[in-house]
């Protein structure tokens, strides 16, 4: 069993490539949207 598939992340192909690549997509798109949105805030940009 990979260290993939433990923690919260209990099922069946939770290792599978699409799975990570998909998740940390989603992660890192939140992460630079969140931080233009605080530069747009305080108005650095635009």
């Amino acid at each position: 069993m990979s260290d993939l598939n433990r923690g919260i992340m209990k099922f069946d192909g939770a290792d599978s490539p699409l799975v990570v690549g998909v998740s940390a997509t989603l992660l890192l798109g939140s992460i630079a949207v969140l931080i233009l949105w605080a530069l747009k805030s305080a108005y650095l940009l635009g």
